[in-house]
């Protein structure tokens, strides 16, 4: 099957080989948040496994869990072998990924029966400022509009991938976090530094005019900017879990084999709808 090419992954490395260990912030509110959750798991991993493009960095950051996770690069293959992790935490790439159906099949794949399944990136809400402006601004200076900021999803749809990959019990959740950078300019330096620059396949293949980018500095100081000049900038962590099926999990009841009515749990009367 042929996936439509959302990202240039040869962009994307680029863009991920500059970035800095000061600017991934928000990868150690992801980290802690997973520390968080795996032990609020009654259960002892003694497999865990972590994808992520920033192998090195995410070392440090795992060094508090209860068992350090084998640590592998993201990559549109994976490299595990099926069944050899009872928990799989999927880190900061599927936000990028060219096939978010196809990496969460092969996280479980790489799950044994009943193992967990943890993933984070950067969901629809983030940027929105940014987004904005720089939309308004290009219109206004070009006419048009390129692609600039990655369509990231949106946690509504997040379920319904999880049990397309086959995960059991799936929930989507998120949290919303807003950082104030000093300038516009400071924030876009910071993405560039976070490796989260442009990377998308249909983007321009020149630089951006001035004129576009003093616009949308513009734009956003006089939409967000405080007296001081300073503007918030919205990131949204989106966390998936799903289970790899076991048969000791709880299982949806069969479409009519309840034995009371819902007007009955509620203590109300039930009203046939007219045909």
């Amino acid at each position: 099957m042929t996936h439509p090419i959302l990202t240039d992954t040869d962009a994307l490395a680029r863009n991920r080989a500059r970035a800095t260990a000061d600017a991934l912030f928000l990868h150690e509110r992801a980290a802690l948040d997973l520390q968080d959750r795996v032990e609020m798991v009654k259960r002892e991993f003694t497999n865990p496994l972590l994808v992520t493009p920033y192998p090195d960095h995410w070392r440090a950051l795992t060094a508090p869990f209860p068992v350090a996770p084998r640590i592998i690069p993201a990559a549109e293959v994976l490299d595990v072998e099926p069944g050899s992790a009872d928990l799989v935490m999927h880190v900061f790439d599927l936000h990028w990924s060219n096939d978010p159906v196809g990496q969460l099949i092969q996280c479980r794949r790489a799950l044994r029966p009943d193992g967990l399944m943890l993933a984070v990136f950067f969901g629809g809400q983030t940027l929105t400022e940014l987004r904005a402006c720089l939309g308004q601004a290009e219109v206004e200076v070009t006419g048009g509009l390129s692609p600039r900021i990655a369509p990231m999803g949106e946690i509504r749809d997040m379920g319904g991938l999880l049990q397309r990959a086959g995960f059991a019990l799936p929930v989507a959740d998120s949290d919303t976090v807003q950082v104030d950078y000093s300038s516009p300019l400071k924030l876009l330096a910071d993405l560039r530094a976070m490796g989260e620059g442009n990377a998308l396949n249909d983007r321009l293949r020149h630089p951006t005019r001035r004129a576009v980018m003093m616009r949308a500095v513009e734009l956003y100081l006089q939409t967000h900017g405080d007296a001081e000049g300073r503007v918030p900038a919205t990131f949204e962590l989106v966390t998936l879990t799903g289970w790899a099926p076991h048969e000791s999990q709880q299982q949806p009841l069969r479409p009519g084999s309840a034995r009371a009515s819902l007007a009955e749990a509620l203590s109300t009367t039930e009203t046939p709808l007219k045909s």
